[in-house]
């Protein structure tokens, strides 16, 4: 994105649009939206993991998934050529899509063990948020690292699901994409302050960016969230 012609505004200022956002109130909707994205995908997970619902998602759990895939490609590559107000009704759609997806983890692990890695994955979520926020380091030069370690964990988990894991291994693998996620997230919040300053005098696109941003958080935590799962679950039944 071109950045020249934008910088920082801190104080509210009349668009086209509308008001454009202050820096904290562009903070404040874009967690708040992954807040919202957080609770209706939890909130679907459990009614479908509790009902018979579950077997559809059995049945349709690999178009599910590329339907999920479908819907960040647009969100992300397209955010910018969408109406607010579709940004918001794909972002929804896709937290309630991914419910149903993940009520598959609802279904193998018991209450204590997802309650237990939630507070978890929030703890540690919280910790590179703010450490994001607050670090005078400069990460976004981190992007093609943090990329190559997506890569790896996926091309991992491929040849895990061929030749399988053992308990080290499977420990050692979580443990690893939680740090990386962790370190994503810190890099994503940084992120915000840039897309701040890149389109603080335009309200439409800094809401559409508001909801990007959301989407990047809600990924980020969602996937520390399974790495977590994981790493309890397997401490678990290894006692």
């Amino acid at each position: 994105m071109n950045n020249q012609g934008y910088s920082y505004n801190y104080n509210a200022q009349d668009t086209g649009y509308g008001m454009s956002l202050s820096y904290g109130q562009y903070l404040s909707r874009t967690f708040r939206w992954m807040a919202i994205g957080l609770m209706l995908t939890f909130a679907v997970a459990c009614t479908v993991a509790y009902t018979n619902l579950i077997y559809m998602v059995y049945t349709l759990y690999l178009p599910l998934t590329l339907v999920e895939l479908a819907m960040v490609f647009v969100l992300s590559a397209r955010v910018n050529n969408l109406q607010v107000n579709t940004a918001r009704m794909l972002f929804l759609g896709y937290s309630a899509l991914n419910g149903l997806v993940m009520s598959i983890y609802f279904v193998m692990f018991d209450a204590s063990t997802l309650v237990m890695a939630f507070l978890a994955s929030a703890l540690y979520f919280g910790i590179m948020a703010v450490y994001g926020a607050k670090t005078s380091h400069d990460m976004m030069g981190w992007g093609k690292m943090l990329t190559a370690g997506l890569i790896s964990m996926l091309l991992c988990s491929f040849v895990g699901m061929l030749f399988g894991m053992g308990f080290m291994t499977s420990m050692l693998y979580s443990a690893l994409g939680l740090g990386l996620f962790m370190l994503i997230t810190a890099r994503d919040v940084q992120m915000l302050q840039h897309s701040y300053q890149w389109f603080s005098n335009d309200a439409a696109t800094l809401e559409k960016s508001a909801i990007y941003g959301a989407l990047s958080l809600y990924l980020d935590f969602i996937n520390i969230f399974l790495y977590v799962v994981r790493i309890v679950a397997r401490n678990r039944s290894n006692d």
